[in-house]
């Protein structure tokens, strides 16, 4: 029997879903699948394409599970359009020359964006905002420039506004409809929205249109308008909507619309019956081209059930248009009916012109919730949406109105009945999600909460609580509830706020080996607050800390430990250099420069720990904080000092603020990095908190991780001066101290964190609970107390009595501590268990 053939033209997020909706079938095991990409990569996040400018990377975006194109054996052709269709011998051919013949043929080709047919649209400094490709070319253009505009005043045309402003340039949102988007949202909507953008340094216009975009020797050099009015920019970004890519369609003779897209039923079958088309380039039954990735999605799976045979599902016929979205950091969602246009049907607003907040419920005589409008707080919107076509089980008003407002009353996920969709874009159901016990399990089971994430609040309502949030055996509490317990009890010891807030059992006791080193951190990082000694190895405190910490070093995997001096900012004199060389040639250790700009020196035993510090400490190095739950390192760029695109001081600005945090004790290691420009060669947004210079002062990002499980960190404020950046580091790190859990990375603390980067900013920057000044005075205070911990420990002979291998004969070395000589240097010589032939032995 001939394997058939399924050809896939277009690889976008919508051609995905329909690759997973096949292997979820069955169909790739028993078909050879073909895909066509146009684009040079894979399937990416286009819902999500200007968090490219918050620092994701391409890769971050990727909708492609690591391995799923090798296991279901699919072929994917990047960088090679189809170019034709010959639907008589059924091939395909690419822009390669490749001919695939086909069984089946699907067309995921997606929509283009629409340029208006004005003079000068094609000049150097026009761009369109629609791939990954377009918004490198927008970034590096920019460069070079002052101001932007964007054509179009929708959804992607304030995603492009809100990038440029990003990149540093006066934006203006050039607007032909009365009001920004139009389609989304209404007249009262689109003004709440429009002052709120104002406020931001936008400036938008609305209700004129492009009429020329006006050049220089080819250049972009500004627009004139028809309101008559002119504006001067240095490029120009279009972003006026878009149209369904049909042409390959119309070329091969399939049918399409009077105004565009193919024509398919609702089993998303064209005109010929081997040819299926999904997406934005369809043309649905119902006469609409959907330009979201929720009913692509749908028509996605449509096809895939068609292809795949068995029993017929009800067919794509239409789809929820409901959006919701956050556009310059405003939240506008919009559901249902949204403009009223239902006979007979009733507005409910809420207007607040100060906060920018705007909410319209549209409802029938008889109650039922038709549709609404919410701009400025969409916190309801994962509620709403729902209920549409349902009477709420409370009156309308109370669903608009904020807090503090006639009694409002807040809807839970009780109120929704089982089969209401939670997840649009998925289409997944309340009882589908009631059967999951995490959000992890859910986003696994059902891949609800993967797609534009508006429903992962609602989500998190519908599951189980955890049981138990204790720390561990010993301890009811959470770290941040054991943290504020012993910030404000002032309690300094582990065993006083064992036997005080313990769990029963516990009290008494010695704790585990979780909640000790947890609580030790904690103490320490309020040791200037609470009236404890610094010293972290004094009296009870030495017993809670880690094998690290107990000897202020790192210990290797032969036993020995490493000895790593502080280096703030990677700058180094020529003197303190050649004292790490004689250091490390006088005790015999291995030397290595790492990536965090300094130089870690391996191979020393426990009690050559304080002969190697004495020669360090009097050079004038201090504890670089390896071994410890602390700030790392601050690396930078060599800036504006030497460098000729660097626009601000990286290496003073970074050895100003690890002087400042270092020593400073957090749930877990802490790495900070400062840029010189936007070329990032510290590699800022890969750290727990990344600097990156500007020409106005210092953009801040937090929530970066490297290693195993990489995130690029998040913008928190850009364009801050020197004194406002450091503030609001203070802020931040004393913030994630106070709240995150035992060993966990900024980078997990900020996406479990209710609210997230919004929450984060409401709280560090715009000082909503009113602890910025607690936290400042916190962090003061650490500052005002640090000492250096090696220098604190070679000044006491008594503390200096733990470095020994052997506590009964102080002056051996440790035998088992042996290296051997490799390119120059040493390596451990490490005892490998070797079994020999054992008798009776049997080999499989």
């Amino acid at each position: 029997m001939t394997t058939p053939t399924i050809v896939l033209v277009g690889h976008g997020m919508v051609g995905q879903r329909f690759l997973e909706s096949l292997a979820d079938r069955g169909v790739t095991e028993r078909a050879r699948i073909v895909v066509l990409c146009e684009e040079p990569r894979p399937a990416y996040d286009r819902v999500q394409l200007t968090s490219y400018f918050s620092g994701k990377t391409p890769d971050d975006l990727s909708m492609v599970e690591a391995g799923f194109m090798e296991k279901h054996g699919i072929e994917l052709y990047v960088g090679d359009a189809a170019e034709s269709v010959d639907r008589e011998a059924r091939t395909v051919t690419a822009r390669s020359g490749r001919v695939f013949a086909y069984d089946t043929l699907v067309l995921a080709t997606g929509s283009y964006p629409f340029v208006p047919p004005v003079p000068g649209k094609d000049a150097r400094g026009c761009f369109v905002y629609r791939t990954i490709e377009d918004l490198l070319a927008i970034e590096e253009y920019a460069k070079t420039a002052t101001t932007g505009a964007v054509v179009g005043g929708g959804l992607l045309g304030l995603e492009a506004a809100g990038a440029l402003k990003g990149l540093g340039l006066d934006t203006h949102v050039v607007e032909f409809a009365p009001r920004l988007m139009p389609v989304q949202v209404d007249e009262g909507g689109g003004a709440a929205l429009l002052r709120t953008i104002e406020r931001m340094g936008l400036t938008v216009h609305t209700g004129t249109g492009t009429q020329e975009v006006v050049t220089a020797d080819g250049v972009v050099t500004g627009m004139k308008l028809s309101d008559g009015s002119e504006l001067a920019t240095d490029m120009v970004v279009f972003s006026a909507g878009v149209r369904p890519r049909d042409q390959l369609a119309r070329d091969c003779g399939l049918t399409v619309g009077e105004r565009g897209g193919i024509a398919v039923d609702e089993r998303c079958r064209t005109s010929d019956p081997a040819v299926f088309a999904i997406g934005e380039c369809a043309l649905a039954v119902d006469g609409r081209v959907y330009g979201l990735v929720a009913p692509g999605y749908e028509m996605a799976q449509t096809a895939a059930a068609a292809i795949a045979g068995g029993a017929a599902d009800d067919g794509f016929t239409g789809a929820d248009m409901s959006t919701k979205l956050k556009l310059l950091g405003v939240d506008v969602a919009s559901f249902g009916d949204a403009h009223g246009a239902a006979e007979g049907c009733l507005d409910v607003v809420y207007s607040d012109s100060r906060s920018g907040v705007y909410k319209k419920l549209v409802v029938s005589g008889e109650g039922v919730l038709l549709g609404g409008v919410l701009v400025g707080d969409a916190e309801q919107y994962g509620l709403l949406r729902p209920l549409t076509g349902t009477v709420p089980p409370v009156s309308p008003e109370q669903l608009v109105l904020p807090a503090g407002a006639g009694a409002p009353v807040a809807l839970g996920p009780s109120a929704l009945p089982d089969d209401a969709v939670i997840c649009s874009c998925h289409n997944v159901t309340k009882h589908a999600i009631g059967q999951c016990e995490s959000l992890a399990e859910v986003k696994k089971c059902t891949k609800a909460g993967t797609g534009c994430g508006s429903c992962v609040k609602v989500i998190e309502k519908l599951l189980p609580a955890p049981t138990d949030k204790g720390l561990c055996r010993c301890f009811s509490y959470n770290r941040s509830e054991l943290y504020e317990i012993a910030r404000t009890l002032r309690i300094t010891s582990f065993a006083a706020l064992l036997d005080s807030h313990g769990r029963e059992e516990a009290r008494g006791g010695e704790g585990c080996e979780v909640c000790k080193p947890t609580v030790g951190s904690i103490l320490a990082s309020l040791a200037p607050t609470i009236g404890l000694g610094g010293y972290i190895l004094d009296g009870e405190q030495a017993s809670l800390q880690d094998t690290n910490d107990h000897f202020l070093a790192n210990m290797q995997r032969n036993g020995s430990y490493s000895v790593v001096p502080r280096i703030p900012g990677g700058e180094i004199t020529p003197d303190k250099l050649i004292v790490i060389g004689e250091v490390a040639r006088d005790f015999g250790l291995y030397t290595k420069i790492t990536g965090g700009q300094r130089i870690d020196l391996f191979g020393a035993r426990v009690d050559q720990l304080p002969a190697i510090w004495t020669r360090l400490v009097d050079a004038g190095f201090e504890s670089g904080h390896a071994y410890g739950k602390a700030l790392r390192t601050v690396k930078s760029c060599v800036g504006q000092t030497w460098c000729r695109y660097g626009v601000q001081d990286s290496v003073k600005m970074a050895i100003q603020l690890e002087l400042r945090y270092r020593g400073l004790r957090a749930p877990h290691k802490l790495k900070s990095a400062v840029s010189g420009c936007a070329r990032e060669c510290a590699e800022a947004q890969s750290k727990d908190f990344g600097i990156i210079a500007t020409a106005n002062g210092w953009n801040l990002y937090v929530g970066g991780n490297g290693g195993a499980t990489p995130r690029h960190a998040d913008l928190l404020a850009q364009d801050l001066s020197d004194a406002e950046l450091v503030r609001l580091i203070d802020r931040f790190l004393m913030f994630y101290i106070r709240t995150a859990d035992r060993l966990e990375r900024t980078s997990t603390w900020l996406e479990r964190l209710e609210g997230g980067l919004d929450h984060l900013k409401d709280v560090v920057v715009h000082d909503s609970l009113g602890l910025c000044e607690e936290l400042e005075a916190l962090m003061a205070a650490h500052v005002a107390d640090y000492q250096d911990e090696w220098a604190q420990t070679l000044d006491d002979p008594e503390r200096l009595r733990r470095f020994v291998s052997f506590v009964n004969a102080p002056g051996a070395p440790d035998p088992s501590v042996r290296f051997v000589p490799e390119r120059d240097q040493i390596k451990p010589d490490l005892t490998i268990l070797t079994i020999g032939n054992l008798e009776g032995a049997t080999s499989r």
